[in-house]
């Protein structure tokens, strides 16, 4: 009863605040029909833009003024807490508080910001750069992934959680994100070098794992074993279009483009180049892969065309409008009201999960004989940042029932932290870099 009452008198303020900004909007414009979908885009772009520029006066990267802005504008932000009766929080009433109210329209936001940003990226390496570090990517993105999972578990364990609970958060914490690393590279101006084309491949390899893991750990808890049925599987469909891609797909694909831009109609070309984007991303969904590898390949296979400045330059302003939204909707789907709660565990997985998945990768390309300023730029990159994959392994494991509801805000709580640490370590790998570069030619 107490719980009906809550969501009534919260409804009921949301309902205020709602009508009065709509009452607004209406008197400006009353010509114009207004929903919720226009008022949280206005509010998104309005307050991304303001805070993202107090970002850069200060000279911090814009990824966390993104996330920044999202956490102070989402349903979930503690800002919100005052509106709230007494002894409630900011979950307890997911869409009843915040300027942004509309959850659908937040994921909806982020997923096309992720096509677009890896779709703009793909077009940066055409096949013969990435068929170049294939192997070296294959191999030091699954030794990192996987030493990372194995210590992790070990470690949530020690701490307390369940099986079932330690095996989904390592899962988890193994996956680097693939958005916020990509966004750091690109506001660097590192996107073309050679250690990033070398993150670029083990991302791409470890989202292919990524769905492997999510296969395996539904069969686990529902079955109580691995099916190494769906790992064939995925890991043939993977294989399969990625190799048909690099085969038919670079035959079909930029000729047809070409065609198109002979026309020298930019609106036409625009069209087709985000039909490209947005139709592979939808075939790597069909087949059950990710539709970050989807439009990453449509974007290789626009690299290979004669058009291909041509198609980023028409399709990176867009990109960016999405990438910025995906980052504040990302931000705002955080409920860091709980971060007192979970700040210990969520502390010690942080930091175990960061330096195994350094180490690893760090191995990796040891053994793979990279040059060592390109290995350890390369394990830096990878080091920290968790997002997308580590939130959609633990949101399956709790929508089966296999894990404890605490994951998901813990897992939240680790995203932004590392999404914050991410640049800083960055910026510190080069100083350590340039530093050991330096003693070795004095």
């Amino acid at each position: 009863m107490q719980n009906h009452l809550l969501q009534l008198d919260s409804g009921g303020i949301q309902n205020s605040l709602n009508n009065t900004v709509s009452t607004l909007i209406e008197q400006i414009t009353p010509e114009l029909p207004h929903t919720s979908f226009v008022t949280d885009l206005a509010f998104i772009m309005i307050i991304g833009a303001v805070v993202t520029l107090a970002f850069f006066k200060i000279r911090q990267p814009l990824i966390i003024g993104y996330l920044f802005a999202g956490m102070l504008i989402g349903p979930l932000s503690p800002f919100w807490s005052w509106v709230l009766p007494e002894g409630a929080t900011p979950g307890d009433v997911l869409e009843g508080v915040g300027i942004l109210s509309d959850i659908s329209a937040l994921h909806l936001f982020a997923e096309i910001g992720v096509i677009l940003l890896l779709f703009v990226i793909g077009i940066e390496f055409p096949y013969s750069k990435i068929r170049s570090i294939g192997r070296v990517a294959v191999g030091v993105g699954t030794l990192g992934l996987f030493a990372t999972l194995g210590v992790v578990f070990y470690t949530a364990s020690a701490l307390g959680l369940e099986f079932m609970d330690a095996l989904f958060i390592s899962a988890a914490l193994s996956i680097s994100s693939t958005a916020i690393i990509v966004k750091i590279l690109e506001e660097m101006g590192r996107i073309k070098k050679s250690s990033s084309i070398l993150v670029l491949g083990i991302l791409i390899v470890e989202d292919v794992i990524a769905v492997i893991l999510i296969s395996s750990l539904q069969s686990i808890a529902l079955v109580g074993s691995v099916s190494v049925e769906s790992i064939v599987v995925v890991v043939l469909v993977a294989t399969g279009l990625i190799v048909g891609t690099f085969t038919v797909g670079t035959r079909v694909i930029p000729p047809l483009i070409d065609r198109v831009a002979a026309a020298e109609h930019r609106e036409i070309l625009l069209l087709s180049v985000l039909g490209v984007c947005f139709g592979y991303a939808l075939l790597a969904n069909i087949v059950g892969l990710s539709v970050a590898i989807g439009a990453f390949l449509a974007g290789v296979l626009i690299a290979e065309s004669k058009s291909a400045e041509v198609a980023k330059l028409l399709s990176s302003p867009i990109k960016d409008m999405f990438v910025a939204i995906f980052f504040i909707s990302v931000g705002a789907l955080m409920d860091i009201s709980q971060l007192e709660n979970y700040l210990f565990i969520a502390v010690a997985l942080i930091a175990v999960a960061t330096g195994m998945k350094f180490g690893g990768n760090l191995i990796g390309n040891i053994i793979f004989r990279q040059q060592r300023a390109k290995s350890m730029r390369s394990a830096f990159t990878l080091a920290a940042p968790r997002g997308e994959f580590s939130i959609v392994i633990v949101k399956v494991g709790i929508d089966i029932g296999a894990v404890s509801a605490f994951l998901f805000p813990l897992i939240g709580i680790i995203s932004i932290i590392t999404a914050f640490m991410s640049p800083f370590l960055v910026k510190a790998g080069d100083k350590i870099i340039s530093s050991i570069e330096e003693k070795e030619n004095v």
